[in-house]
């Protein structure tokens, strides 16, 4: 993976937009991996969904808490993106809180099909999902990677370590 340029996706994104009105007040915005990636120093995390329990208890809030040692290593940015629509992928930015971490969907899998990371979870009712990683991405080119060990469909377990924001944020 080290060296490899991220896939070239539109991710179809929901941007609040006060001038739209009501209870809900987001527009569609197309975003493109030139977007979030060219240019820029970052490390992006990609995890199996939104919500589910490792998620949400320990990988994004934990690169949340630790966002600021990733900026004073030159991070500009740091992104979580999951095989979910932008609807689920802002819902659970806002239920977490986030003020330092960007969420990114991947709602069709598209970008994750291209990193080659898209996996099915049928065994627990998911469908295609990504297989947790972790990556620095430097000007759109993959500069490191952790990748979580045993990688398969259907996998029994869900392995989290190399992937943790403490292991990453270590190695660069």
């Amino acid at each position: 993976m080290i060296g490899r340029q991220v896939p070239d996706v539109t991710f179809k994104t929901r941007v609040r937009d006060d001038s739209v009105g009501g209870p809900n007040p987001f527009r569609w915005e197309d975003k493109t991996s030139s977007d979030y990636f060219g240019g820029k120093k970052v490390v992006v995390f990609s995890l199996p969904g939104a919500f589910t329990p490792t998620c949400s208890t320990y990988q994004l809030p934990d690169f949340e808490k630790l966002a600021p040692e990733f900026k004073a290593k030159g991070v500009d940015d740091i992104y979580c993106i999951s095989v979910n629509d932008a609807f689920v992928m802002n819902q659970w930015a806002k239920s977490q809180n986030l003020q330092n971490i960007q969420v990114i969907p991947d709602g069709s899998g598209k970008f994750t099909r291209g990193m080659d990371m898209l996996v099915d979870k049928d065994n627990l009712g998911f469908g295609h999902r990504s297989w947790r990683y972790a990556a620095l991405i430097e000007d759109g080119k993959v500069t490191k990677w952790f990748e979580e060990p045993g990688r398969t469909d259907n996998c029994a377990d869900d392995p989290y370590g190399e992937s943790s924001p403490q292991n990453v944020l270590a190695q660069i």
